[in-house]
């Protein structure tokens, strides 16, 4: 069930905040958890009921994991075998739904053996469930995750906003909120509020990110099957999807806040306007926020850090992205795409070590714009590996964004001139517009890392959200306009497949 569906926003959503307040209102926090977990449980198994089992069965492994090594009479030495275990568990588990085939394509490439396991289908939100868990059974071992009832941690797990594409949430942000007396009682505001977040969110789905697949798609398919692009043609191919790619997954994750906030629950943001990023390492606090967190906090810190030395640094910079690129997906294009922003973060901490800071506002200013500039050039160009369908066609579309490649024809020449407003408008409110935290930042939309908010134009100011009858009008244009397209065409948000 896509949240950009209409069994969705007319039939599983207001059946399901109608009845956990309805349950809610008798008193009964355990029962009210219970029917969201169910109705969550549902919202998953729409896809695979098969798979509701496996996720159900690492819901109780883990907690039950998580009790044992909360208990107070348990050796270090059992505490720390307990973790290796049950991380151990739950890679092996993600391994083999994500990386088999990709581990023995490496095999066969290698001269072994040609061997075949039959048909794997990918587990939805698996990567995104999986390390919230991996996350609380660090946090256990480390005795920074209190002990907390088995309907609260199912919840904490499936909860349908944020299950099938993140944010990947922490246990202790969400389970106080859980425990809160405030999560029983419907609130107008939040209500109101949920629901404007999520129509910005399906409005970014469906008429832009879907209108940018239109540019982007059929351009990378023809690359990669062969078709030579004009460099004109290849680098709208490239900037669409970067685009398609932000307002997809940003779209999910602000619907996910919308959602939340119906129950009176505020998930982290996602993204902070990524694309006005000044370097990469500023990017990286931008784009996919809970990801970089759970990288910096569960695998750069414990591997050192920058803790011991440059060396060291540089190799753990490397290490974390390319596991993060790993993380995306199993292929070697999304190994490039890691190993290409490890790269990039690297030459970025050399430079700041090496090169004095700006003496002048006027100095500070060139840097931003020349820095803005060459981290989105870094950023496109490795979106490519990211959406290309393996190494070749990546190669051949940066080719012909180079000018290097001969003979091409000018097959999409209408196609680029017809898409060219939309992308030029999309890349716009990317870069100028206030978003969702901006929008709705009187009313704390979502948790918010240590960042510093943007500070808004006077005219933009017009554009934050206020619980008005003219903006509720607004809001329910955009809303009309987001489900009017999916009547157009109705597709899964790109992230799905991660």
């Amino acid at each position: 069930m896509l949240f950009n569906s209409f069994e969705f926003v007319f039939g599983f959503l207001p059946l399901t905040v109608i009845g956990f307040f309805l349950i809610s209102r008798r008193g009964s926090r355990p029962l009210a958890i219970a029917y969201l977990s169910a109705a969550s449980m549902f919202f998953y198994a729409w896809w695979s009921p098969w798979y509701l089992l496996l996720i159900l069965a690492e819901v109780v492994f883990n907690f039950l994991l998580g009790r044992q090594l909360a208990r107070p009479d348990l050796s270090p030495r059992a505490r720390l075998l307990l973790t290796v275990f049950g991380v151990g568990t739950m890679l092996v588990v993600l391994g083999y739904f994500k990386y088999t085939y990709f581990i023995l394509d490496i095999v066969k490439e290698m001269g072994g053996p040609a061997w075949s396991v039959g048909k794997i289908i990918l587990p939805l939100g698996i990567s995104f469930h999986s390390f919230q868990q991996i996350a609380y059974l660090v946090d256990s071992y480390r005795r920074k995750a209190p002990r907390y009832g088995f309907g609260e941690y199912c919840l904490f797990v499936t909860f349908f906003p944020q299950l099938i594409a993140g944010p990947i949430v922490h246990h202790n942000e969400i389970m106080p909120q859980l425990q809160s007396s405030a999560l029983l009682r419907p609130r107008a505001l939040n209500l109101s509020l949920g629901l404007a977040i999520f129509a910005v969110g399906l409005f970014k789905k469906t008429v832009i990110a879907d209108g940018l697949a239109q540019i982007a798609s059929p351009i990378f398919n023809a690359a990669a099957t062969g078709t030579l692009l004009l460099p004109h043609e290849a680098w709208a191919a490239a900037i669409a999807y970067s685009l398609q790619l932000y307002f997809d997954f940003s779209a999910y994750s602000d619907m996910a806040i919308g959602l939340a906030r119906l129950f009176n629950i505020r998930l982290p943001a996602n993204f902070y306007s990524p694309y006005r990023a000044t370097d990469i390492a500023d990017f990286w606090r931008r784009w996919h926020m809970t990801l970089s967190r759970f990288l910096r906090n569960y695998l750069y810190i414990p591997l050192g850090g920058n803790r011991r030395g440059r060396a060291r640094q540089v190799a753990n910079l490397m290490i974390t992205m390319l596991l993060g690129g790993l993380w995306h997906g199993a292929g070697w294009t999304f190994v490039l795409w890691g190993g290409l922003h490890g790269l990039y973060l690297v030459i970025h901490r050399l430079w700041t070590l090496a090169v004095p800071t700006a003496t002048n506002a006027w100095d500070m200013r060139v840097r931003r714009l020349l820095g803005w500039g060459l981290t989105m050039l870094a950023v496109v160009i490795a979106w490519v590996f990211f959406r290309a369908a393996d190494y070749h066609t990546a190669r051949s579309i940066l080719q012909s964004m180079a000018g290097l490649q001969d003979g091409a024809r000018g097959t999409f020449e209408d196609l680029v001139h017809d898409g060219l407003p939309l992308i030029v408008a999309t890349g716009l409110i990317a870069v100028l517009m206030p978003n969702v935290v901006d929008i709705f930042r009187r009313y704390r939309p979502a948790l918010l890392p240590a960042i510093e908010l943007r500070r808004i134009h006077a005219v933009l100011r017009l554009l934050q959200w206020r619980p008005r009858p003219w903006v509720g009008i607004g809001i329910g244009a955009v809303a009309a306009c987001g489900l009017v397209a999916i009547l157009g065409w109705q597709s899964e948000f790109l992230y799905f497949q991660f």
